[in-house]
Formats: C-alpha cells, structure tokens, sequence
C-alpha cells in the first residue's frame, strides 16, 4: 500500500467516526429545538395561570368582604327579630 493509500484508508476511518460522533449530536439538536418550544409553551401557561391565580385571590377577597357584610347584616336582623319576639 502507498502512503495515499494509508492516508485515504485513515481519512476514511476518521469520517466514519466523525459520522459516528454527529449523529447522536444531531438528534440531541433536534430534541433541543423541541424542547426550548415545550419550555416557551409550559412558560407562557405557567404566566397565564399565575394570572388566573391572582384573579382569583382577589376575587376570594371581595367575597370575604361580602361574607362579613352580609353577616353583620344577618346578626343585625336576627337582634330585631329577637327584641321584636321579646316584647
């Protein structure tokens, strides 16, 4: 064999593992891809339901403050109707 020949044979070797190493780097890439648009995805609902959640809350606050009033209101009522039923 002539040294072009030993060389060709080593470049030839050399690609495959080359081809070898890429092709797994590849298909990481390809995954990465999908997984950076899953990760945008899952961020914007994970924004989305922190939103409702604040929504929520203050929603829970208003209603606490009905609850109260309208449980003073019934107190009130119920000392009417007591004095009223007393006399």
């Amino acid at each position: 064999m002539t040294q072009l020949d030993m060389a060709a044979a080593r470049l030839a070797q050399s690609l495959d593992k080359l081809e070898t190493i890429a092709a797994p780097l590849a298909e990481a890439r390809g995954r990465a891809a999908k997984d950076t648009a899953e990760i945008a995805r899952l961020t914007a609902e994970r924004d989305r339901l922190l939103a409702r959640v604040a929504e929520l809350e203050d929603e829970t606050r208003s209603l606490a403050g009905l609850a109260e009033e309208v449980d003073g209101r019934l107190d009130g009522a119920i000392a009417e109707i007591r004095t009223a039923l007393s006399r």
